[in-house]
């Protein structure tokens, strides 16, 4: 198959600036149904990366995100997102975006051409055989995630990517590629739109599925989320109440005494 960048095709709308508020919000809501269905496409795409993460992590290994840009932010967001959603240390899914952590808030030129960056940086961590990295990229073709991904491949470190082009150079370098084709954009080439939207739900796919099955959920309940807010830990408190038969005052104070709902439950339960 030949390789299309469908993500930098014309919008099939035209003169957006001419249309009102609801048309725009309208238009922009028709195309973002589009995403879930994509993202359906994928699924046996997505089971098997996923398949590759859960016994490396079993054997202590990490999941690397790298991109540049939109998708490395996206990539850094649900990095950052398992410690206090999962308990897990904050170095077992790490968030890599070309540039450093200064190009989360603001570009940093000409970082996402580097094709011996990406490698460095990965280094700079120790990467090794037990992790996992994942490359995101819209296009499919940003050298500074294609040249990290051989260099991985070279390593022995297995691979995977998240693309929103068919048949891309970026999923052609991936051991376990994902191709979520979402079309062109509403606004011509804004890949944070659909191609974000797209990204972000696969990355909660990702985590959220290798969470559960390493046992960092329990039922439904996030029994080893980080008590950070209030909020949290009224949460933490109702799921101890819902566990075993204490009024909200005991399960509150067994919560402060072990730290984690998990904890709790099973100090109890002894």
């Amino acid at each position: 198959m030949a390789f299309t960048k469908t993500t930098e095709q014309a919008s099939k709308y035209e003169h957006l600036e001419k249309m009102s508020v609801q048309e725009l919000l309208i238009n922009i809501n028709q195309e973002d149904k589009i995403v879930p269905n994509a993202v359906e496409k994928a699924l046996p795409q997505i089971e098997n990366l996923v398949a590759q993460i859960i016994p490396k992590m079993k054997l202590g290994g990490r999941l690397f995100y790298i991109g540049a840009g939109t998708s490395g932010r996206l990539g850094v967001l649900d990095a950052s997102e398992c410690p206090p959603t999962f308990g897990v240390p904050f170095d077992l899914v790490v968030g890599i975006i070309a540039g450093g952590d200064t190009a989360i808030r603001k570009a940093v030129e000409n970082a996402e051409d580097n094709d011996t960056q990406a490698w460095k940086d990965l280094q700079g961590h120790h990467i090794n055989e037990n992790d996992v990295v994942v490359g995101i990229a819209a296009s499919g073709t940003t050298p500074y995630v294609i040249a990290g991904l051989e260099e991985c491949n070279k390593n022995n470190i297995i691979t995977g990517s998240i693309s929103c082009n068919a048949e891309s150079p970026l999923s052609q370098t991936a051991q376990f590629p994902i191709d979520v084709v979402v079309g062109p954009e509403f606004v011509t080439g804004s890949s944070r739109m659909k191609a974000g939207t797209a990204q972000k739900l696969v990355l909660n796919m990702i985590t959220t599925a290798t969470m559960i099955q390493l046992g960092k959920v329990k039922g439904n309940k996030m029994v080893d989320m980080q008590l950070s807010n209030t909020k949290l830990v009224d949460r933490g408190v109702k799921m101890i109440m819902g566990e075993i038969s204490v009024s909200y005052e005991e399960a509150a104070a067994l919560l402060k005494e072990h730290g984690s709902v998990r904890k709790a439950v099973e100090f109890f339960n002894k």
